[in-house]
């Protein structure tokens, strides 16, 4: 078969390839297309064609696979939110192992490191503890709603269309937050279409709305609502606040985050307090976290608990070792840990994270933490300590080079690396195993329908 740019070819989909997209192989080349799953015949429309690879959008499904489910949500083919809603949850946690497992073989040159089983989450709809929902006055239709000539493009307010940031479909329901955030999405987004003013546009730099962010507490029931604007408007903002305050008792914080920069970050430069406090609270195990408007938390909250029992176990501790939290973010792993450690070091970039760490030691009577602000590879080496275990969970593109070196002079005892990306967690332990023995990996499913994963690993010094 010759694969050629701009070419429609029939393909048979023959596997899930790391990242979420599809694999056929027509002689042996690989082709990798989204929206589509093992066994699934279809035609495909080759949008790039490479020396060894090409990629496609699928233009017909021919014959459906065996794996397809139904979803319940009419924007999983469309939406980027839950590209796999369509396979069973099953398909789901044995491809995201397989995928685990295919990066520590290729990657990092190992091949018989235990991988368990997947942790899967009990609740696969209505987990997540946070939505970001993007403002537009040119929402994008459906192909249902093409075929209708009274639905115009006007306002929408919802999330975007994969690999396209200017391009947002207008959202009645999610269905992995909860209900009361679809109510709250709906009735915030009836006031903003009847404000008057247009949503922000990225090419103009013009307009006022940016984003609607909902926050939940799954332990107090509680909501924040935060609004994203270009400009400061208290005269129509504070009385939206109040709508909703009024008509859910459950929301108790309702802030607007100003940010006027072309940024696609739903974060402002400064906050206004509108309504009600300005945080609302979680708990994970016996500790309180205060979560304001933009500090980081797990989105998954019954998995985080899970995941952070899963650090604790392989870390081992017995009341006499020194830990070391790299990226440390709001300071949950290492407030989990403290109780059974002699002493916690965590080390942040970002000073805002450091703050909240702080705060939420203080918040739970901890005396045992101390927190760094700083770029880990710098602030690292001036840390004199003992450090008997070492905790590092890192961002989606692993470590930096000198911090893995730093890491391997410093040779502490045991590591318990956490990771949302198995190709990075790979590439990094091809360094560590030189020095560390991988005891097993354990992945954690903090993200139903979507091709990522979070897995645990333990090692320990030889």
């Amino acid at each position: 078969m010759i694969i050629k740019k701009r070419k429609l070819v029939e393909l048979e989909i023959i596997d899930l390839a790391y990242g979420g997209m599809g694999l056929a192989k027509p002689d042996g080349f690989p082709v990798f297309v989204d929206k589509v799953f093992p066994g699934d015949k279809c035609v495909v429309k080759i949008t790039r064609k490479k020396k060894n690879y090409a990629k496609g959008v699928l233009v017909n499904l021919i014959e459906p696979s065996s794996l397809r489910n139904h979803s319940p949500c009419k924007y999983s083919n469309y939406c980027g939110g839950c590209k796999w809603q369509s396979i069973l949850y099953k398909t789901q946690l044995e491809y995201k192992k397989k995928h685990v497992i295919e990066c520590l073989d290729h990657i990092a040159d190992l091949q018989d490191i235990i991988v368990k089983d997947i942790i899967p989450c009990e609740n696969i709809h209505g987990f997540r503890n946070k939505m970001e929902f993007s403002c537009t006055n040119r929402r994008w239709l459906l192909s249902e709603e093409l075929e209708n000539s009274d639905i115009k493009k006007d306002f929408g307010l919802g999330l975007h269309v994969p690999g396209a940031f200017d391009k947002i479909i207008d959202i009645e329901k999610c269905y992995i937050q909860p209900e009361l955030g679809n109510k709250i999405l709906c009735d915030a987004k009836e006031y903003i279409k009847q404000s008057g003013l247009l949503a922000y546009c990225f090419k103009t730099h013009k307009g006022f709305w940016r984003f609607l962010v909902l926050k939940n507490s799954l332990a107090f029931n509680t909501w924040m609502v935060n609004i994203v604007t270009k400009n400061e408007n208290n005269e129509l903002l504070i009385p939206m606040a109040e709508m909703l305050i009024k008509k859910y008792k459950n929301i108790i914080s309702v802030v607007n985050n100003v940010s006027a920069g072309k940024s696609g970050v739903a974060i402002g430069e400064y906050e206004i307090l509108l309504s009600g406090n300005s945080f609302i609270k979680e708990k994970l195990g016996k500790y309180i976290f205060e979560i304001s408007a933009n500090s980081f938390f797990q989105t998954n909250t019954r998995q985080a608990e899970k995941l952070y029992s899963l650090v604790s176990h392989y870390a081992a501790l017995t009341g006499i070792e020194n830990v070391i939290d790299l990226y440390s973010g709001t300071g949950t792993i290492s407030i989990w840990l403290s109780q059974k450690a002699k002493k916690v070091i965590g080390i942040e970039l970002i000073e805002s994270a450091v703050q909240d760490a702080k705060r939420n030691a203080d918040i739970n009577n901890i005396k045992n933490c101390c927190f760094y602000s700083g770029d880990i590879k710098h602030v690292l080496p001036g840390l004199k300590k003992k450090c008997d275990v070492m905790i590092i969970d890192p961002p989606r593109a692993g470590m930096h080079k000198d911090v893995l070196s730093q890491i391997m002079s410093f040779s502490p005892q045991k590591i318990v690396y956490v990771s949302c990306n198995p190709a990075t967690l790979a590439r990094d332990i091809k360094v560590l195993k030189s020095k560390y023995k991988i005891l097993e990996i354990q992945p954690i499913d903090m993200f139903p329908h979507t091709f990522h994963i979070e897995s645990v690993a333990n090692l320990e010094i030889f």
